[in-house]
């Protein structure tokens, strides 16, 4: 009995093994429901990308939306291509592009998909979309590019592009992945966090032909995707569409501000490009092509140009020195001429007369004083106390650092103080007679346009602004404008010395810019003209209008044009007409401007 076990072991064995082995080549040549659902058990998980949110003008007007495009992924493990020859002339690619994009997305993950082909359009889409299910390991996944109704307004809107490698890596939020898209310049940037949504997930079953089954247990794992926040921008898109027209062919800016709330209605930076052009497949090589160009349409003036401010920082002279006490309405200099040159005009004169006219030896004049207050018995030292103390009231006028305005790379200018001569003459080497051209707005004095408009608005109101801005609203909610935007800053120049300077402003006109004159609105401007080393002066005009009632301010650089009087004020004169009447009443103006003939 004992020797039989063996035996028994050895036929049980055999049996358990029949039945087995019968039992797998029923499942795998018998029965082909388990290849059927091996073939649907691929799980792929998709990225539901958000649509950005839409940014309107002040009366919302649409000027900036999404159009869908498409993104061909590939799964390297899955793909197969038969036909070499057939698939690169379906998809429109060489077969360098397929080799390229195959080994990047396999470097990435064998596993996981990878863009194939960016940004197909909707017709391309529709021609190849039936022949996908011929290759398995791609699948279509639906983005979204910026589209423009209007090509206005470029440097302000910004633009969208593909996340950078130094980007992610700053991106502490773990929000993007290789691919993505994001801001890259101007409001687009400013308000990524707002605009780009919330990215949702979805996973679906599909088989090894890379064919749709449907949702994985029926959604219960996906999440939607969530729309970025719609923007109200400051920005009247007529008076932006009119600046630009009135620029066309130039090089220089126009900035235009509501006084009472420092909302931007115009931001305009010529030459300007088309904001389609940086949309879409085509992002890059156009890109590369504006950046070339000498003309730098992708340089956003209005933030980033610096330029010597010219006689309307004559403005500023006159309201510290009325602050301080140093000048009154009365205080009287004879235009001599052997100081620094000036025009043909009466003198003496006095503060309103030196306004009117833009009397340069009376800056030099007025400035010497509010610097060398005897302080010190040491020349020297006197003027450096007196430099110091002056920059830090001309500081508060907004000058010399970032305003803040909601875009990025805002520059803030340059107020030099004693130091920074020091630094380049010697500490006790330099004295009033070194730094004289800062009383007529020049020198190593700088500013940005922006600020300037600032200005514009800070003699408007009297003594104060509001941080120059962009957002008006978020998804119709005024309470979401940040804190810095409502908060009222003061220039401490008390409000009464305004009252003759905005005369003066006005009486300007009929002296140094009469073809800004409108016959029904009464505006009170200043005229520059921005020295220029490298050809010809650059014209400048500062405004605000109407005078009593303030609406707009306004202002404008027109680069290598020359006296500010010819283009910068008869630009700002123009748009403030079309903003406060919607109209122009004077053709012959408007034409003069359009054909940029200003030197002659």
């Amino acid at each position: 009995m004992n020797d039989q076990r063996p035996v028994v072991i050895i036929i049980f064995v055999f049996i358990i093994g029949a039945v087995l082995l019968t039992k797998l080549f029923m499942i795998q040549v018998m029965d082909d429901s388990f290849l059927k659902r091996a073939e649907r058990n691929a799980i792929q998980r998709v990225v539901d990308h958000p649509y950005r949110g839409l940014v309107y003008d002040r009366k919302g007007k649409l000027l900036v939306y999404n159009n869908p495009i498409f993104d061909l992924m590939i799964v390297p493990k899955e793909f197969h291509v038969g036909d070499t020859t057939r698939f690169l002339e379906l998809f429109g690619i060489t077969k360098e592009h397929l080799i390229e994009s195959y080994q990047a997305a396999r470097k990435y993950s064998s596993v996981k998909p990878s863009t194939f082909i960016k940004q197909i359009s909707t017709n391309e889409f529709a021609r190849i979309q039936d022949f996908l299910i011929d290759y398995p390991g791609l699948f279509i996944m639906t983005r979204s590019v910026r589209s423009y109704p209007n090509p206005i307004a470029s440097h302000a809107l910004g633009y969208i592009g593909e996340i950078s490698g130094k980007q992610l890596e700053r991106d502490s939020s773990r929000y993007y992945v290789q691919g993505d898209y994001v801001g890259l310049s101007g409001m687009e940037r400013f308000y990524e966090d707002e605009l780009r949504g919330k990215k949702g997930v979805k996973y679906k079953m599909v088989n090894v032909r890379g064919v749709d089954k449907g949702p994985f247990k029926e959604g219960e794992y996906d999440t939607a995707s969530v729309a970025g926040r719609n923007i109200n921008s400051t920005l009247d898109m007529e008076l932006q569409r009119y600046g630009e027209k009135l620029m066309m062919g130039k090089t220089g800016s126009v900035v235009a501000i509501e006084p009472k709330t420092g909302e931007i209605l115009a931001m305009i930076s010529a030459p300007f490009y088309d904001p389609n052009s940086l949309t879409g497949s085509e992002f890059g090589k156009s890109y590369t092509a504006l950046n070339k160009l000498e003309t730098k349409p992708l340089f956003n003036r209005p933030i980033m140009a610096t330029y010597p401010p010219g006689s309307i920082f004559k403005i500023v002279q006159s309201l510290i020195g009325l602050q301080e006490g140093v000048l009154t309405p009365s205080t009287t200099f004879a235009c001599n001429r052997s100081l620094v040159a000036c025009h043909n005009h009466p003198s003496p004169v006095n503060l309103f007369g030196a306004i009117r006219n833009s009397c340069n030896p009376y800056y030099h004049q007025a400035f010497r004083q509010i610097i060398n207050r005897e302080v010190s018995s040491n020349t020297f030292k006197d003027t450096e106390i007196g430099l110091n103390a002056w920059r830090e009231k001309v500081l508060k006028f907004g000058l010399g650092s970032p305003l803040g305005v909601d875009m990025p790379n805002e520059k803030k200018g340059l107020v030099p103080n004693s130091a920074y001569y020091d630094h380049y003459y010697g500490n006790g080497r330099w004295k009033y007679s070194t730094i004289y051209s800062l009383s007529i707005g020049q020198g190593e004095l700088l500013v940005t346009p922006l600020q300037m408009a600032n200005l514009a608005a800070i003699f408007a109101n009297k003594g104060y602004y509001y941080t120059p801005h962009l957002i008006r609203s978020i998804d119709g909610d005024k309470n979401k404008i940040p804190e810095e935007y409502l908060t009222k800053h003061d220039v401490g120049v008390d409000a009464h010395h305004f009252d003759m300077v905005q005369d003066a402003m006005t009486e300007a006109l009929y002296g140094t810019a009469t073809r800004a004159i409108i016959k029904d609105i009464q505006i009170a401007g200043k005229t520059g003209t921005a020295q220029n080393p490298h050809g010809e002066d650059h014209s400048v005009f500062i405004a605000f209008a109407p005078k009593d009632n303030p609406q707009i301010a306004i202002a404008v650089y027109v680069e290598n044009a020359g006296w500010g009087g010819r283009a910068a004020a008869s630009t700002a004169s123009l748009m403030i007409e079309k903003y406060l009447k919607d109209s122009i009443s004077r053709p012959a103006l408007e034409e003069y401007v359009l054909a940029g003939n200003f030197i002659y």
